[in-house]
């Protein structure tokens, strides 16, 4: 098996990089602001626009979406007696779940199977 080798200077320069990363990530956002509100001038709000300054293309593309906010168009069906648009979903009750384990009434084995796990890997650098 290969022996995986972390040094000081590793974690050093990764602890480096996230400030800079932050930094940067700071002043891009800062940028796209300014862009922003200047095509808003320009061209609109909501609308697209390009400019070119000194061979670079600046573009703001606009992307739309739409959707049916849930309770009031489901309310509004109803009234119009349109429930076949209407998707009704059944979902496992996770609180209800684990109250019922935890006083009795179910036991984690009867679910066996019926559980996910999911893990996420995360890497923090401080200065100790």
């Amino acid at each position: 098996m290969n022996q995986v080798l972390v040094t000081a200077d590793m974690i050093a320069r990764y602890h480096s990089l996230t400030k800079e990363k932050k930094a940067i990530e700071d002043e891009m956002n800062a940028l796209k602001e300014v862009f922003h509100h200047f095509f808003d001038k320009q061209t609109g709000v909501n609308q697209k626009g390009e400019i070119i300054e000194n061979g670079l293309k600046l573009q703001r593309q606009i992307r739309k979406s739409e959707k049916y906010l849930p309770e009031p168009t489901v309310q509004r069906l109803e009234e119009l007696k349109m429930k076949d648009l209407i998707e009704v979903k059944k979902l496992p009750d996770e609180e209800k779940i684990l109250a019922s384990i935890k006083l009795g009434f179910l036991k984690e084995e009867d679910l066996e199977g019926c559980k996910v796990i999911n893990y996420s890997k995360a890497i923090a650098v401080k200065e100790a």
